[in-house]
């Protein structure tokens, strides 16, 4: 009998398909001083408005900037764009900077961590009260950790090459892409290995808090091995979401589990209320406040209308494309994220969609992925660290080595797609991290402050200033300066329209939020 041919072989007669994926990156960002904290000031008007710009925005707090490309299908065109969004930005910035780091600079008191702000409109306001709730819920230190989110997506015809089944083109693309986030949550603790650059936190973050990390220098704690203790659960210890366990096996039951966290009461949250001395503090008492409050390692994801629930528009249309959201802020580039990041992250997901993925057994959550991804965060350059793989030990290298090899087809279909050679560069550059784990960013990043006896703080400052620099050397042309511009004054006056044409009241518009999630019809 013949054996069937690999899985990537039925991608080789369709290499146009693989010129039409999009990926975009949203870059996460604290504004911090000349001297490293927290910036106490509003957003820049300059950048215009936080509710209406597309492209620059906050998340949680009124400092943590958000820089949010439009989606393209070339490595080359989106790097290009996010560093003209950076260039716009850090020449506006006046003293401030962007930190390159993922875990804070240095926090004031709790209670001083300035949340968003995005005007007093009903949808602004909607935000900000989310972001309070966040506050109440989990504390305002987590919420100021940022990182780098990967939005990717294949072409239906993609799924018709696999045969993927299903009864129509938004049901095949649904199951595709299910397939490719269980995958990917099989293999993404690589991801922490080889792209974690979080292994040291300074003091301030902890905010007094009893931990287990160690001391680097005064200000500097780190844990020996870790590779990003921004993925661990240092500093969040809510037990709600440890237990909420989402399906992964088909886009329905992942939906309906959703829906059931975003309208059970919890009895915490409803202890605290949604007001406190007449003001609101979150948008309700639920598991989860909305949909996006539900941290987890990537997403599936659908554009929504406007006025439209994330889960509603899941369950209507099906899912459009995966978010990664496990990326640390990468220290060495001044994006945040290289374009060698890029092209290994397109074949790592490229390789996810395209080999088989079994359904998830355990009402479709699978630990032995999710304590392999927690074990690599917290010691993945523990030297013979052993993982579970079919419940059996596997050291980290020897699987690592494997999946490397198991991807590389797919970095040279890219490369015959593309024309050159470098997503095989890409990939062939993280051998040398398998093969010692000092070549990783976390062990780079340790090894310098050591060498260098400088702290976390200290070092990411200077590098912050120093990637300052290199993205003002080059002025950005005149016309793309005009069109920023241009967006930023538009996006003002887009937020003062809103607020001018509002005429519910702001408790009447959360209800119509709330009551615009429908009930999954599938059961």
């Amino acid at each position: 009998m013949t054996p069937p041919k690999p899985r990537h072989a039925l991608l080789e007669a369709h290499l146009p398909l693989l010129t039409q994926a999009l990926r975009g990156i949203e870059r996460e960002g604290l504004r911090v001083d000349p001297a490293g904290r927290l910036s106490m000031a509003a957003h820049p008007m300059s950048l215009g408005s936080a509710l209406t710009n597309p492209h620059v925005t906050t998340d949680y707090s009124e400092a943590l900037l958000e820089l949010i490309t439009d989606t393209h299908e070339s490595v080359e065109g989106l790097m290009t764009e996010l560093e003209e969004i950076h260039r716009f930005v850090e020449k506006r910035l006046d003293n401030e900077l962007i930190w390159t780091q993922s875990m804070p600079s240095h926090l004031p008191e709790e209670a001083d961590i300035p949340i968003a702000w995005y005007g007093t409109s009903n949808s602004g306001m909607l935000k900000h009260v989310y972001r309070r709730g966040l506050a109440e819920r989990y504390g305002k230190a987590m919420q100021c950790i940022a990182g780098v989110h990967y939005n990717f997506s294949l072409p239906d015809a993609f799924w018709q090459v696999l045969d993927t089944p299903g009864y129509s083109a938004d049901d095949q693309r649904s199951k595709g892409y299910m397939a490719l986030i269980r995958n990917f949550n099989r293999y993404s603790w690589l991801l922490m290995y080889l792209f974690g650059a979080s292994p040291a936190v300074s003091r301030s973050f902890l905010q007094g808090k009893p931990h287990q990390l160690e001391t680097l220098d005064e200000d500097t704690l780190y844990l020996p091995h870790a590779t990003s203790l921004r993925m661990t659960d240092l500093g969040y210890t809510n037990k709600v979401q440890s237990d909420l366990e989402l399906c992964y096996n088909d886009v329905e039951t992942f939906v309906r589990r959703i829906y059931d966290a975003v309208t059970t009461p919890w009895p915490p949250y409803q202890a605290l209320g949604t007001h406190r001395n007449g003001e609101w503090i979150q948008l309700n008492t639920n598991v989860l406040q909305i949909e996006n409050e539900y941290y987890s390692s990537i997403r599936p994801k659908r554009s929504v209308e406007r006025g439209e629930r994330p889960a509603s528009a899941l369950a209507a249309r099906g899912v459009q494309y995966v978010e990664v959201r496990c990326l640390d802020i990468d220290p060495f580039s001044p994006l945040g994220i290289s374009s060698e990041t890029s092209r290994f992250l397109d074949a790592f997901l490229l390789f996810c969609a395209t080999e088989e993925s079994p359904f998830f057994p355990d009402n479709g959550f699978c630990r032995e992925s999710h304590d392999n991804f927690a074990a690599v965060a917290k010691q993945g350059r523990k030297p013979g660290l052993l993982l579970s793989r079919k419940d059996q030990a596997t050291r980290l290298d020897s699987w690592g080595k494997e999946l490397l090899d198991r991807m590389t087809p797919y970095a040279e279909l890219l490369d015959r797609a593309f024309g050159g050679t470098q997503h095989i560069s890409a990939l062939n550059a993280q051998q040398t991290k398998i093969a010692d784990p000092e070549n990783t960013p976390s062990g780079a990043l340790l090894r310098l402050l050591r060498n260098e006896g400088i702290s976390l703080h200290d070092y990411t400052l200077r590098s912050s200033q120093a990637h300052r620099d290199a993205l003002l050397a080059t002025q950005l042309p005149p016309s793309k300066e005009e069109a920023y511009v241009k967006a930023a004054a538009d996006s003002l006056q887009a937020q003062a329209d809103l607020e001018q044409s509002d005429t519910e009241s702001f408790s009447a518009y959360v209800a119509r939020y709330q009551a615009g999630l429908k009930r999954p019809s599938t059961v």
